[in-house]
């Protein structure tokens, strides 16, 4: 057992979620005496409007604000959620920073920077973790446009050492002049494992001069810790920092430990001890992660969480937790993989909290699709040696479960936060003959393009990339997945599919990983780009696809060329624009996989809905069946990596115009592909060259926007669409 040391709850200090009949969960009232309110003077934390309050805290006063900030991210976490475990882990060492250092002279860059709650706290924006009115006003990563205490926009890893290296070389060429004081990159929470941030540590010995980088060493990643590193690091743990081989001396860089990273006075005053420091190096603080939540053990069959109080004769008000150093990682915190059931430790859960109000709510896609995929690929494992599954340290948000990992053994790879090596090592494991599925969030692959371009599609590998979150969605400004499609769709080589059911899916993934040399195996990687809500919401609700009711008939493999389309009848036929698909030189199969499909046949208008789009594409095209009698074509693509001529062809009978629609960045994404096709494909004939209609997403970085709101923003709703439409007639 470790026990750990800060500042936390006392007895007083008790909220919970219990159980209720149904297996529902409610937030207890937290008593008044513990809750931080914004303009309350007895509270410290809302007396606290820059660093400079902090710094005029008497000592002793240190401890109650790290008490208070812990209450305000415990009561924060239930009714708004966000990443709070690693938060609650940086309290001490945060106030302590800015209780030593001068921001923003001082220049403070948050690694992941999912750790910076407490420093925005601490630098004018508690109102917006205290005031439910307010939670809006800031979001979960470092911005400069907050605040001049945020040196930047990051949500991705592993950056901080480069950043902080690019701050102090600046500083150190112009001088006093530059306004720049201390640098300090903190960095920790998994995201050493990033290759990035060993090119930082490289550069950081070479460049020399003042440069503080604080390892914010918690024992844990997203889920576990994973790579030989990890080993050296528990070795300089148990021995106070004196172990060798020591990874940051090896680099050439200075060392200092800190077991206690939950005591405040201790890292104030191993924080004195390298301020103005005329080197750079390394403050290692050991923390707890999660530290506050209930120190209990969670068992798998757990049904509540709780942030109980911690004993009265407990000196650190942190509980000592017996949640750390598990053998097997990737079950390390011994729960479930519940977003409702945080805990001390090695608690995957603790990574992402959802609010109260997200309890008992079904698996958003992410979850759903990515337990379906697991699901069938499961029992391939026993029969094929090769077939590895690899996440770069985010598997539980993509429904990789625990149990999932626990039974396929080797055949699953978390290789950390790595997402560049997960791609080459995958492209390894293809050259080798082995069978890779590369699973993780669409933003978080653009941290691998070279890869892809590369040693993925350059050499041919089979790789299968699951791609998560691609598309149109109200996250963040640094984990919007709107370019998914122009990234992947315009890499040489690779096929990027995009189903619109889970039929379709799973027949895409079965296509994509079919071992090598069998008849329909695809002859280089392939991306799936998982469905989003919009395609889960209708296949839950029916009624949201009103064209084919979900219904959809299997396409055939056509060997003939289509029958001619009579001008006089006005449209075309499903069974002709099915046929078009095989006077090619690519095999039936593949072709199978890269063929448009109709869903609907008419006349006048054919509407073409890629991915999480398609559902639109039925709404508007009964929209204008209701009320303006136009029976439209209704056509799936189902992927973006090439353009079905023989359909867009045959659209020029009977239709003048062709809609699409796409839920990411039109330009340079697929519909204007569409455009540029008729427009290179001229006919002299004007009647049947079709005018095309692109509707999609503009090339821009929105941050927390509702998808409600960016879908009226770019135009993807059935009223807007069917109004571009008629308004052409």
């Amino acid at each position: 057992m470790r026990s750990a040391s800060g500042n936390g709850f006392d007895s007083s200090d008790s909220f919970a979620v219990s159980g209720a009949a149904e297996g529902t969960t409610r937030l207890h009232d937290i008593p008044p005496s513990i809750t931080p309110s914004h303009g309350d003077d007895s509270h410290l934390l809302s007396r606290i409007a820059s660093p400079a309050d902090v710094k005029a805290l008497a000592p002793n006063e240190l401890a109650e604000l790290c008490r208070e900030i812990r209450a305000t991210l415990l009561a924060y976490g239930h009714q708004h959620g966000g990443h709070i475990g690693s938060n609650l882990g940086m309290v001490e060492a945060t106030v302590a920073l800015h209780r030593v250092f001068d921001s923003p002279r001082d220049r403070i860059v948050f690694d992941v920077s999912h750790q910076s709650y407490v420093h925005k706290m601490l630098t004018g924006r508690a109102a917006a973790y205290l005031d439910p009115d307010r939670f809006s006003e800031v979001t979960g990563f470092t911005n400069p446009d907050e605040s001049k205490h945020d040196q930047f926009v990051l949500g991705h890893t592993g950056t901080s050492i480069s950043l902080a290296c690019g701050l102090a070389k600046t500083r150190d060429m112009e001088g006093p002049n530059s306004g720049i004081g201390n640098v300090i990159a903190v960095i920790g929470d998994g995201s050493l494992s990033s290759g990035v941030a060993f090119e930082g540590l490289n550069n950081a010995a070479e460049q020399g001069g003042n440069l503080i980088i604080v390892f914010n060493d918690n024992e844990m990643s997203i889920a576990g810790d994973f790579g030989g590193m990890y080993g050296p690091l528990a070795r300089l743990r148990a021995s106070g920092g004196t172990a060798q081989p020591n990874l940051f001396n090896a680099f050439g860089l200075d060392y200092r430990y800190v077991e206690a990273g939950n005591d405040v006075s201790a890292l104030v005053a191993a924080f004195e001890e390298v301020r103005d420091i005329d080197h750079p190096v390394v403050v290692h603080i050991h923390t707890l992660k999660g530290a506050g939540y209930d120190g209990e053990e969670t068992h798998a069959d757990r049904q509540t969480a709780s942030a109980s109080p911690v004993s009265l004769d407990s000196p650190t008000g942190v509980h000592p937790t017996d949640n750390v150093n598990h053998s097997e990682p990737w079950h390390s915190d011994h729960c479930n993989l519940s977003d409702h059931e945080p805990h001390e430790g090695q608690c995957e859960a603790s990574h992402w909290q959802n609010p109260d109000a997200a309890i008992g709510k079904p698996d958003d896609p992410r979850k759903h699709y990515g337990k379906m995929a697991m699901a069938a690929l499961e029992p391939r494992f026993a029969a094929e040696p090769g077939l590895v599954v690899i996440s770069p340290a985010t598997p539980g948000s993509n429904g990789i479960t625990h149990e999932f990992r626990e039974r396929a053994g080797a055949h699953y790879v978390d290789t950390g936060i790595t997402e560049s090596h997960a791609v080459a090592y995958a492209a390894g494991i293809a050259r080798a003959g082995g069978t890779p599925v590369v699973a993780t969030t669409a933003s978080f692959f653009q941290r691998a393009y070279d890869q892809f371009f590369q040693e993925m599609s350059l050499n041919r590998s089979r790789v299968t990339v699951l791609d998560f979150l691609g598309g149109l969605s109200g996250s963040d400004n640094t984990h919007s997945g709107a370019y998914d499609v122009t990234m992947f769709s315009n890499i040489p080589g690779a096929t990027m599919l995009v189903p619109t059911s889970a039929r379709d899916y799973l027949a895409d993934l079965a296509w994509a990983t079919a071992p090598a040399g069998s008849a329909d195996a695809p002859a280089g990687p392939v991306v799936i780009r998982v469905p989003g809500e919009a395609i889960l919401t209708a296949e839950r609700d029916a009624t949201l696809l009103p064209v084919t009711g979900g219904q959809i008939a299997d396409r055939p493999q056509s060997t003939s060329l289509p029958v001619s389309v009579s001008s006089a009848s006005g449209g075309i036929s499903a069974a002709t624009v099915r046929g078009t698909v095989s006077v090619t030189a690519q095999h039936a199969g593949v072709r199978h996989m890269l063929d448009w499909r109709v869903n609907q046949t008419g006349s006048h208008a054919a509407i073409i809905g890629l991915g999480n789009a398609y559902p639109l594409a039925e709404q508007t095209a009964a929209a204008l069946s209701a009320d303006y009698g136009i029976t439209a074509t209704v056509i799936d693509p189902r992927q973006c990596t090439s353009l079905d001529s023989d359909v867009l062809e045959s659209l020029r009978d009977g239709h003048q115009q062709v809609i699409t629609l796409e839920d990411g960045q039109l330009e340079g994404g697929w519909g204007e592909k569409v455009t540029a096709y008729y427009a290179n494909h001229h006919v002299s004939d004007g009647s049947r060259n079709p005018h095309v209609l692109n509707f999609g997403a503009a090339k821009e970085f929105t941050d927390r926007v509702p998808l409600g709101e960016l879908n009226e923003r770019y135009g993807l709703t059935v009223e807007q669409v069917t109004e571009a439409i008629t308004r052409c007639f």
